[in-house]
């Protein structure tokens, strides 16, 4: 492998790890092994901290590549609780407010989805690395600034329920959607939809393009992989 020439390779990131995180660990195991201070590497979309799955990591010149492969189609899976919310629509935050869920059926959730798929509007979440006059809206957020973000047009192809557990009221989903979806404004939506709340308590990124994540190198054994790889070294 040439990593200063280029090279795309997937990792499963971890849950509670930043992206760039990540991608600072993978970089600094990949220097110290071709022998350079710092190779060029860079993501190609970022996961939120408490989702897991496929991260695409570019180094060297296939960074250049970043922008084609951010465009690809990726696939999640997801878990919601229902009849509760947060302000960042994940587990970040403590729950803020309850709704009512008896009238939530598996029938009521199969009439609802639909309503999300195809050529929709979405708002993404407050606590997000969306810019705002300049400024990252979840930097904001966390100064407890006012953010007023606006509906971005996406696309979500499929959207099917999994499991549902009516006792619990815990709603499993897979999606596949286009670039600059949010599952977390997903989950705060079918919530909304179903006349009741929804937050994340589990997101996992299970494709992007061609890149599934079974085939992705673990990231606790990324010394291992990268040991185990013919490099060619500056």
């Amino acid at each position: 492998m040439d990593f200063n020439a280029g090279e795309i390779i997937a990792i499963d990131k971890p849950y509670r790890m930043s992206s760039f995180g990540a991608l600072a660990h993978v970089r600094f195991l990949i220097s110290k092994k071709v022998g350079v201070k710092r190779v060029k590497t860079g993501h190609a979309g970022t996961l939120d901290p408490l989702a897991t799955g496929v991260l695409i990591l570019c180094t060297g010149k296939a960074t250049k590549q970043i922008e084609r492969l951010q465009d690809h189609t990726k696939e999640y899976t997801a878990t919601l609780q229902l009849g509760a919310t947060t302000v960042s629509y994940d587990m970040e935050h403590e729950v803020n407010a309850t709704y009512p869920t008896a009238h939530i059926t598996r029938e009521l959730i199969d009439e609802v989805l639909p309503r999300f798929q195809g050529d929709i509007q979405q708002i993404p979440p407050v606590f997000s690395a969306c810019m705002v006059d300049g400024h990252r809206a979840y930097k904001m957020a966390r100064k407890g600034e006012e953010v007023e973000l606006k509906p971005k047009p996406i696309r979500i192809d499929e959207i099917e329920v999994t499991h549902f557990d009516a006792e619990k009221m815990l709603l499993s989903i897979r999606v596949v959607c286009g670039k600059g979806t949010y599952i977390r404004s997903l989950a705060r939506d079918i919530g909304e939809a179903l006349g009741s709340g929804a937050y994340l308590t589990a997101l996992r990124r299970t494709r992007v393009g061609d890149f599934r994540v079974e085939d992705c190198v673990d990231f606790d054994h990324f010394q291992e992989w990268l040991d185990q790889q013919e490099i060619v070294r500056s």
